[in-house]
């Protein structure tokens, strides 16, 4: 029940019903109550009435349970529930000694979850840390026929998973369209929240875009959302799902007015792939990428924090394939314009692998667009760094506190660079930036640097008192470095 529903019910309640000590005060507050004015039909329609969504969409969400024999390491002692609570919240759970006598002694692990039915023949959708890891699911309708269900494929990466029931002529749901969802729009979820099957929460649109992924944004309600409520669908008051309810913001382990669902149209697109191979396929460009801070956007020429900031690029990449460098600020994708690191994440994870797409790199000052072959985002590999053996020559940047050597060719084909000057030594303002021993830089202000000299001469066309920006390479990664000239 809605807070305003609430507190309309308990202003019908008769004076009989009420505390002794609340009878006199009412008394007393009769005439203020009376020459208070009275809802308006049209304010009265304006309140929700969930009643005919959950008798039109409660047949179709169903309970999920699941078993799966404890792992040695588990604690088979604490109380199964609890422990899928701590595990889908990330807390660790207390470990035990392995069972004595194997596998058949090993104690099972029950966990529950929420789920709702997409196609007739029985396909349901839930999350995918409902399911993932269970020897038995069993999905419970409302009229308490039960199945055993067959994991057809789950994506972690968006917490998406389809099963499927031997059964025909189930009721299904009608799915929506959360992009259409609107903040303060009312929302309702149903669901097993600790067991407790086809149970109502209801509230509002909090958010939308929450970026608490790589992959996703969800949808951030304060709609009531429990341990056993994970897989269940979040329903607009025409009864259409645009969401599952997946996650929680909670420091004390319960309900704190904050949950989060997948928008219904990325589960959709992530289920049909489960349903047609059983895993999900998506893109990547092989490039290490991080935000871009307003400091360094304005010390590029960008003018605003927009794009991704190319760290590192892969050898063999596509992006290498492409031309894309490190120290480039990807802005477009496709002709659509990026905002951040995990929105080009996202955007390059949607194509599919194989396709061409064409990216918009800033860089020194212009824009171009590259054409590369997306490929397919397998298990992150960690990039092999290549530290620089070289053997310094004397120079330095006195105002900046640096101390500069050359960068022999050899080192140049070894760590496939064109330029670049290595720092022997960083101190004073150098040191302050974060630059250090064994960096290369690459460019001062938006120009490349191959020498000593060069850089030396570029430093010297600046204004004393200007933010220099260097774009360094440390180990494998690019990024920008901020230097304010200053006394050392």
């Amino acid at each position: 029940m809605n807070k305003a529903s609430s507190q309309q019910g308990a202003a019908r309640r008769p004076v009989s019903r009420w505390p002794h000590g609340l009878s006199a005060l009412a008394l007393g507050l009769g005439l203020s109550l009376s020459l208070a004015p009275a809802a308006s039909p049209a304010q009265a329609r304006e309140l929700p009435d969930f009643t005919e969504l959950v008798e039109r969409v409660g047949p179709a969400v169903v309970n999920i349970k699941t078993s799966e024999k404890a792992k040695p390491a588990e604690n088979p002692a604490m109380d199964e529930q609890m422990q899928e609570f701590l595990r889908r919240f990330g807390i660790p759970v207390p470990r035990r000694g392995a069972p004595r006598n194997g596998d058949e002694d090993a104690p099972t692990r029950r966990g529950l979850g929420s789920g709702f039915i997409l196609s007739a023949d029985g396909f349901v959708m839930t999350n995918a840390h409902v399911v993932d890891g269970a020897d038995e699911v069993l999905v419970t309708l409302t009229d308490k026929r039960e199945f055993k269900a067959k994991v057809i494929g789950l994506d972690k990466r968006t917490d998406v998973a389809v099963v499927k029931i031997e059964a025909a002529g189930l009721p299904q749901v009608k799915i929506g369209d959360s992009g259409r969802l609107k903040v303060g729009e009312w929302v309702m979820a149903i669901g097993s929240p600790f067991g407790f099957d086809n149970s109502v929460t209801a509230g509002i649109v909090s958010a939308k875009q929450r970026d608490t992924g790589d992959f996703l944004t969800f949808i951030q309600t304060d709609v009531a959302i429990n341990p056993g409520n994970s897989g269940g669908p979040l329903l607009n008051m025409r009864g259409e799902v645009v969401g599952i309810n997946s996650q929680i913001y909670s420091q004390s382990g319960g309900f704190m007015g904050i949950s989060f669902a997948i928008p219904i149209d990325e589960a959709i697109r992530v289920s049909e792939q489960l349903r047609a191979g059983g895993r999900v396929q998506r893109g990547r460009i092989g490039v290490g990428i991080v935000d871009l801070s307003k400091e360094v956007a304005e010390a590029i020429g960008l003018g605003k924090p927009a794009g991704a900031l190319v760290q590192r690029v892969e050898s063999g990449s596509p992006a290498e394939k492409a031309g894309i460098e490190g120290g480039d600020v990807i802005t477009k994708v496709e002709g659509k314009a990026i905002q951040s690191a995990a929105e080009l994440r996202r955007s390059i994870a949607a194509i599919k692998p194989g396709s061409k797409a064409t990216v918009q790199v800033f860089r020194r000052g212009a824009t171009k667009d590259l054409t590369l072959t997306v490929a397919e985002l397998e298990t992150d590999k960690p990039a092999k760094s290549a530290e620089p053996e070289s053997k310094p020559a004397p120079g330095a940047a006195a105002a900046l506190g640096l101390g500069l050597a050359e960068i022999s060719e050899a080192q140049r084909k070894e760590l496939k660079l064109r330029g670049g000057v290595l720092v022997e030594s960083a101190e004073g303002p150098a040191a302050r930036a974060g630059l250090r021993e064994g960096d290369i830089i690459l460019s001062v202000d938006n120009v490349e640097v191959a020498s000593v000299k060069q850089l030396q001469a570029q430093l010297a066309k600046l204004e004393k008192a200007k933010l220099i920006n260097l774009l360094v390479r440390r180990g494998d990664a690019v990024s920008f470095v901020l230097v304010k000239p200053g006394a050392r």
